[in-house]
Parts: C-alpha cells; sequence; structure tokens
C-alpha cells in the first residue's frame, strides 16, 4: 500500500539498539513518502524531547511516537505514563515495539493508554514489513490529532 496523505509525519523513535534504529531508518527511506524520523535513545531524552525541553525547544511535536520499552534512563513503560498522563500530550499515538512478549509488558502499556503493541521479528523482512504498515496505517488511514495551538 501507497501512503495516500501529502504531507509526511513527525515520527519519533525511541529506542536504544543502533541496529533497530537503522532498520526503522531503511524501511521509512523505501517509502515514496519519508517522514520527519526523529531519534532519541533513552527514556530521559524522550520525555524531553516530546515536551520540547532544553535542547529540544521549537521542535517539530511528533505526530506518533514508536517506543521500545527497554531502555536506559527511563524505562518506556515510565515513558509512556508520563505521557499518557500529561493533559497535553496524551492524544498523541504511541506505538509500543518492542521485543517483549510478555502478557505483563502488554497489560502494562494497554493499561497506561498505548493505542498499540507489537512484538519485533527478529527477521529483516518481517521487521521492515510491519514499519511499513505502521506508515501506511498512520499516514494513509488515521486521521491524527491536530497540535494545540
Amino acid at each position: 500500500m501507497v501512503s495516500m496523505k501529502a504531507e509526511p509525519i513527525n515520527l519519533l523513535l525511541v529506542e536504544d539498539d543502533p541496529g533497530d534504529v537503522l532498520l526503522v531508518r531503511e524501511a521509512l527511506a523505501e517509502r515514496d513518502l519519508a517522514q520527519n524520523l526523529k531519534v532519541v535513545g533513552d527514556g530521559v531524552e524522550a520525555v524531553r524531547y516530546v515536551r520540547g525541553e532544553g535542547a529540544y525547544e521549537g521542535r517539530a511535536r511528533p505526530d506518533v511516537i514508536l517506543l521500545d520499552l527497554n531502555l536506559p534512563r527511563k524505562s518506556g513503560a515510565e515513558v509512556l505514563a508520563e505521557i499518557k498522563a500529561d493533559p497535553a500530550l496524551a492524544m498523541i499515538p504511541i506505538v509500543v515495539l518492542t521485543t517483549s512478549e510478555s502478557e505483563e509488558d502488554v497489560l502494562r502499556a494497554y493499561r497506561h493508554h498505548a493505542n498499540a503493541y507489537i512484538t519485533k521479528p527478529v527477521d529483516f523482512d518481517r521487521f521492515r514489513e510491519i514499519v511499513h504498515q505502521i506508515d501506511d496505517f498512520f499516514v494513509g488511514i488515521v486521521r491524527l490529532p491536530p497540535h494545540p495551538a
């Protein structure tokens, strides 16, 4: 499926594994419509980025966040809970994209209002396909909430 929306979305990838970052970058680069992808490598930086604090002041607010659970400094579960508890940020869709298949992690993510939970496949082609499907869904199908004025 080819993306149908005219403009790219601002996508924040919160991932500390350089290999996974590269896979997401390559998968998105294959699309006709390149996304505005920003990457942060730990939970503390993720929260700062989303809030536009410090070095991230003036950044484009993310339209969608892809969030790993296993992060240094602050876990993905903590990041998810903190963002979703903030009324100014809670409407940003967050897709948990992690290696964990733990039922407890799945339940915790949805309790904290994750919009989706996806277990990363180990196969590159399947990983790429999943990133393409996320792109298709959020760019070509979903109407994202407007940014606050």
